[in-house]
């Protein structure tokens, strides 16, 4: 894999935060003279960033922390909006929100985005010393075709709207709900894909969607979930401890506007462990998932991909969809520490993931192969109340893969 190295710079973020960190207040009585209560904590960072993939990226990321009742019976909630423009043309768009109303109530999960993107794609399976070409055996033992291991550049469009609505069981941790999910994908442009070459050359992508007789240029899943989570986490944002354990079950059907008949599984756990009764901050975190094709035939850049999670956090140090399959399973640990004695403003964390995804047409099973990435990182607290954490990570994975990350709350 191609090295690629992202750089961030903040301006002046932490030596000017009154520039960028703001609330909206609630309005008091005038004889009264303590201090205003903030509704709505906003906290926006300039971003520059660069990587062989964007060339040079400018864009803001806007973070929002709010409670939609009282601290001692809902919980808080937080959503990230971002907007990037790049020196090649490309937009990114997106805002994802996790909402608790009142005591609760309910759980609003959303997930828009709006991408003139280009990104490479590999194949599928996690097999990185092998071609994975989809009905290879028909191809020419001296044919020109990319292995696994080289990009194949993609440009696209793409829009997406995921909302789901849960419910909340009595006065416990669990919720139920219903959602639709919506995912567009739209003149999609395979750089390497060349038929009137001689031999031709053919694409992964390309390949697949041939191959299961999907339209090359443009397609869409669109279809309703059934939701059921539980949620013991102390903090949305950043959890000390707690568990998170989540199954969606989804359903695209072609009479919703789906190109082809499909569903997909996504059960996904995370738990948070205390090291030290004595600073809440220390805390070991676990966090794994599973995204599966359960039936028919999803389109190729609708697959079970790293990076395609709610919000993006899978797979450091690697691209969005480096790896990608019918079947995708995912796990990761982090270490979360202070880096002060008393005082939690600054803190770091280490951490190691891994991956396998599967490409049943190649007979590439589920777990025949893992990919790890590891890397550290620090933490700057910028909201103590609401534990808001602004983070820089560098993680290394296989075949030079490398990339310095930023982020606001935590990764998982």
């Amino acid at each position: 894999m191609k090295k690629s190295l992202t750089v961030a710079l903040f301006f002046g973020f932490l030596f000017f935060r009154p520039l960028v960190t703001f609330g909206q207040e609630e309005e008091k009585a005038p004889e009264k003279v303590e201090k205003k209560e903030k509704k709505v904590d906003i906290t926006i960072l300039p971003v520059i960033a660069a990587n062989p993939t964007v060339g040079v990226l400018f864009g803001v990321l806007p973070g929002f922390n709010w409670n939609m009742g009282s601290e001692e019976n809902t919980r808080n909630s937080t959503a990230l909006a971002g907007i990037y423009y790049t020196t090649l043309d490309q937009l990114f768009t997106s805002i994802r929100a996790n909402a608790f109303t009142n005591e609760d109530r309910f759980n609003l999960l959303t997930d828009i985005r709006f991408n003139l993107n280009a990104q490479p794609t590999y194949g599928l399976g996690s097999v990185l010393d092998k071609s994975t070409l989809v009905g290879g055996n028909d191809i020419p033992s001296d044919n020109p075709y990319p292995g696994f291991q080289k990009q194949e550049m993609m440009s696209f469009n793409n829009f997406r709207l995921y909302q789901t609505v849960q419910k909340r069981h009595k006065q416990t941790n669990l919720f139920y709900g219903i959602g639709y999910h919506l995912d567009i994908f739209w003149n999609i442009n395979d750089k390497q894909l060349d038929l009137e070459a001689d031999p031709q050359r053919i694409t992964h992508h390309y390949r697949y969607q041939t191959l299961k007789g999907i339209n090359t240029e443009k397609y869409s899943q669109s279809g309703l979930s059934a939701n059921v989570t539980f949620d013991s986490r102390d903090n949305v944002v950043n959890p000390y401890v707690g568990q998170l354990a989540a199954v969606s079950l989804r359903a695209f059907p072609e009479f919703l506007g789906s190109t082809t008949n499909a569903s997909q599984l996504w059960m996904e756990y995370r738990t948070y462990v205390n090291l030290d009764k004595n600073r809440a901050r220390n805390v070991l975190a676990f966090w794994t998932y599973g995204w599966f094709v359960t039936s028919g035939t999803s389109p190729y850049l609708a697959l079970p991909a790293i990076g395609w999670d709610m919000f993006a956090r899978s797979g450091r140090p690697y691209t969005q969809g480096r790896i990608r399959g019918e079947d995708l399973m995912y796990a990761e640990t982090e270490w979360r520490f202070p880096l002060q004695r008393e005082k939690n403003k600054w803190g770091g964390v280490l951490f190691v993931n891994t991956s396998t995804a599967s490409s049943r047409t190649e007979d590439i099973s589920l777990a025949s192969n893992f990919v790890f990435g590891y890397g550290g990182g620090l933490r700057f607290m910028i909201n103590e109340k609401k534990r808001v954490n602004l983070g820089l990570d560098y993680a290394f994975g296989a075949n030079g893969a490398q990339g310095l990350f930023v982020n606001l709350n935590e990764y998982f």
